[in-house]
């Protein structure tokens, strides 16, 4: 007896399956018949207007759908941009104000260092100008 033979299902079984097709009509990605369904449309297989429609039932969906439904969706979208973009925004604006920071504490930084040196320039300008001041002095002959 071969695998997949013809007769494996009994013709009860056969039967429940097409009324199943026949009731629903449609699957997942649009309408789908079974081949006794399909020879009930017409006897010509030719014309296209028997042909039952290929369309996805979810773009068939949007074409007949309610225009305040369409408008509060696009709504949505809109608002859902706006708020990346918000927080896009309000990133950078941390970032900018983190780079602020310490862009001013580097500046801190440099000046404490700047007046250090300078402190420690003035105490050696001080030095030598104590050292300095006897010079020029004039000499008592004995």
């Amino acid at each position: 007896m071969p695998l997949f033979h013809r007769d494996s299902l009994s013709r009860s079984s056969r039967n429940s399956i097409a009324d199943t097709n026949e009731r629903h009509g449609t699957g997942l990605f649009g309408h789908r018949a079974s081949h006794s369904s399909r020879s009930s449309y017409s006897g010509t297989s030719s014309s296209a207007s028997s042909a039952p429609s290929r369309h996805s039932s979810l773009l068939r969906g949007r074409r007949s759908e309610d225009p305040a439904i369409t408008s509060a969706r696009d709504r949505v979208y809109r608002a859902e941009a706006a708020e990346k973009a918000a927080d896009k925004a309000l990133y950078e604006s941390r970032k900018a104000v983190q780079e602020a920071r310490n862009h001013v504490k580097k500046l801190e930084k440099e000046a404490r260092e700047e007046a250090r040196l300078a402190k420690i320039k003035q105490h050696h300008a001080k030095d030598i100008s104590k050292r300095a001041k006897p010079l020029g002095r004039k000499f008592i002959d004995y």
